[in-house]
């Protein structure tokens, strides 16, 4: 348990944010954790992240050991970008869950991680998310890293929330887009209709896409998206707000899919970081799935009627 007092630098601001310039250790999902679960006390009082500190507050601080991971090793084949004894940097599959959750107790990528690596994952994740330092959604495929110990995720996590990573990723999305390039710049929460999606809302988060034509067909267009936010169906969201709603995206659009695809055609294919232990610069490319090859191919012939059809 470790006590501090709120100086005039640290007053004024959002708990999280106090306590992450307090504990430089704590990474922001771990502070989140801390004070859900009541472990972060104001003048004696639990808080919620949005409290706004006050010179002389007294900070409590009550750290938990990391639990024991419980999950089972399962041999699920996952192709290995690259790895060292810090990261593990991975192409996740279309199809697969990044972590064990309600609906979906395994067969997850972290399944899958434990069989490589056993219990050699940062812990800050949390019982049933080993590593994790960020995501990618079931049907998107695409390169991401793992953290093998508390110190790369935390400095990961870092880059990520200062966004000093890059990361881009390739889509089909339907329609022909006129511009060669442009920036969506709307705020993203949870939809008000439906609570199991997002939308772009008012009072959302900010988040900012940035797309590239890199080819356009009859009645789709393949781009290039680079993201300097990562909220939740980020791209998807925003893709389909403005009209282009990426191909098998059943969520976010009620459009013809003549491709048959089951989930959306976006593959997070680079991403670049600097590395936590050793300060290089590092990036990584996932190669674009087969079946992903397979359909621009279709459209690049044009040999399916349906892709010259008026979708």
């Amino acid at each position: 348990m470790d006590t501090y007092i709120i100086d005039e630098e640290k007053a004024g601001i959002r708990i999280d944010k106090a306590i992450g310039l307090i504990e430089n250790t704590l990474s922001r999902v771990a502070i989140q954790r801390l004070l859900d679960e009541g472990n972060i006390l104001v003048n004696g009082k639990t808080t919620k992240a949005s409290y706004k500190t006050k010179l002389g507050d007294e900070i409590i601080i009550q750290k938990q050991e990391p639990k024991k991971v419980d999950i089972i090793a399962q041999d699920i084949p996952i192709e290995i970008l690259y790895e060292d004894e810090d990261i593990i940097v991975v192409n996740k599959p279309k199809g697969i869950v990044v972590h064990p959750a309600n609906g979906n107790p395994d067969g997850t990528l972290v399944n899958a991680i434990m069989n490589l690596c056993g219990n050699s994952l940062s812990g800050i994740g949390g019982e049933i998310r080993p590593g994790i330092i960020h995501r990618l959604d079931k049907d998107t495929s695409g390169v991401l890293i793992i953290a093998k110990n508390d110190m790369a995720h935390i400095n990961i996590s870092n880059q990520i929330k200062n966004r000093q990573t890059k990361k881009i990723y390739i889509a089909l999305v339907r329609g022909v887009i006129k511009e060669n390039e442009a920036t969506i710049d709307m705020p993203i929460g949870r939809s008000k209709k439906d609570r199991k999606k997002m939308a772009v809302t008012k009072d959302g988060k900010e988040a900012v896409t940035h797309f590239k034509v890199l080819k356009r067909y009859d009645n789709f267009t393949l781009l290039e998206i680079k993201i300097d936010t990562g909220r939740t169906h980020q791209i998807r969201v925003h893709m389909a707000e403005i009209g282009y709603p990426i191909v098998g995206d059943y969520v976010y659009s009620n459009g013809k899919n003549p491709f048959n695809v089951e989930g959306q055609m976006l593959h997070a294919k680079q991403i670049e970081f600097v590395h936590p232990r050793t300060g290089k610069n590092m990036k990584i490319e996932a190669p674009i799935p087969k079946y992903f090859q397979d359909i621009i191919y279709i459209c690049d012939t044009k040999i399916m009627e349906e892709c010259r059809g008026d979708y």
